[in-house]
Formats: C-alpha cells, structure tokens, sequence
C-alpha cells in the first residue's frame, strides 16, 4: 500500500503535464486542483512531521522490495543496540530513527498517528520545538532501553547476545509527539484520543506479559557455526 501512495505525487505531476496538450486531462485536473491545494496546505501545516513520515515509508519501501538478509543486516548495523552505542552513538540514534521494526509491519499505523496526532502536536507547538520533544523523546527512549537491557546482561537474566539486538523504529518519536499533543488536548478529544492511543498501548502490554511467560523472544543474532 505504501508504494501506490508514493506513486500519487508523480501520478498528479504527470495528470499536470498531459494537462498541458488533453482537453480530458486538463478537465481532470481542474476537478481535482481544489482538494490538491487543500491538501498541500494541510502537508505545509505540518511540515516536519510530513517529511519524516515521507522518509520512513521510503524506507519501509526499501524492506519490502529487498531480500530479507540485506535488511535484517542493514537495520543491525543501525540499530541502537549496545554495540552500536558504544562504538557510535550519535548515528546509531539518528539511523534507527529511519526503519520501522519488524520489517515495516503496521507502517500504515504509524503513519495515522503521525498525520493526525503528531501533525496537530505540531501545529500547536511549532517545528523547532516538535523536533525537540520528538527528538529528546527518541534519545531517551533509546537509553532507557540500553539501561534496561544492561542490567539484564549484567545480572544474567538475559544472554550477552542481547547487546546485539536490533532496536529500530520510530516508534520513541511517535510516543513523544503524541505526549506532547496530549498534554494540550482537553474535553472530549483527549477522551477520544487518549482512548485510541490506549488500545496499542494495552496490546504491547499483552505481548510483552506474553514474552515474560515464555512467549517471542527478541531478534538476536544466530550462534556461529560449530
């Protein structure tokens, strides 16, 4: 779905050119101008937010088309997992930020939040201080995680391979945009939203209850061969 989403903005540059020479064309795009400069308004609105939904789903993209073994490589070596901090820091941050996890699974999820939710946390606080708060909220996320996953190591509750996990996503972002949103929310649409971001929120619960049972346990690297 992501790919014939992309194909819409060459799609509508293309429908503009044949404009130019076809009378049908040109009929077609004088209907669709107004909902296409409404559009276009609503996008500069928002336009960190846009742009880096613009840039993950390229990157989603990517997952979809390439083999399995170039991404499972690609998304290890910008992972935010211990190893990659430690060597470096600051592009481990930045290129996990590109890759949704779990090989772009409900992409269209993190699109809808960051359109709606996000996009209006935007509107209301500004660029610069959304890709602060955004940004801040993805570098703490990371670290908690790394501090999680340390004491774990350290206390032998979880095997060293786990310094070698993939930890992508854009997810941390996510959360603290909809943070920041829901701190200015009030009335029935904090009820509504606060609602709807709850659900995934009770299911990411489940699994993890799930995964301390016995269930799925996180990518980690295979053991060499004998």
């Amino acid at each position: 779905m992501i790919k014939y989403g992309l194909l819409l903005v060459p799609a509508w540059y293309l429908l503009r050119l044949c404009a130019v020479r076809w009378g049908r064309a040109r009929v077609l795009r004088d209907r669709l101008t107004p909902f296409t400069r409404r559009l276009h308004a609503w996008v500069l609105s928002a336009p960190a937010t846009f742009a880096y939904v613009a840039i993950f789903c390229a990157f989603t993209l990517v997952q979809k088309t390439s083999p399995d073994r170039l991404i499972d490589l690609l998304t290890r070596l910008h992972s935010t997992n211990l190893m990659n901090l430690s060597k470096a820091p600051f592009a481990a941050m930045a290129e996990s930020a590109l890759w949704v996890a779990d090989q772009g699974d409900g992409v269209i999820l993190y699109v809808a939040v960051f359109v709606t939710v996000v996009a209006w946390a935007e509107r209301r606080y500004g660029t610069p201080r959304i890709i602060l708060i955004c940004g801040t909220g993805h570098v703490l996320g990371s670290f908690l995680t790394t501090r999680i996953e340390l004491w774990a190591i350290d206390s032998g509750r979880a095997p060293a391979s786990l310094g070698l996990a993939v930890d992508v996503g854009v997810s941390y972002l996510m959360v603290a945009g909809c943070a920041a949103a829901v701190l200015l929310m009030r009335g029935p649409m904090l009820a509504l939203v606060g609602t709807a971001l709850a659900l995934p929120a009770l299911g990411g619960c489940s699994a993890s209850a799930s995964f301390q049972a016995g269930g799925t346990e996180p990518k980690t690297p295979p053991p060499p061969p004998p």
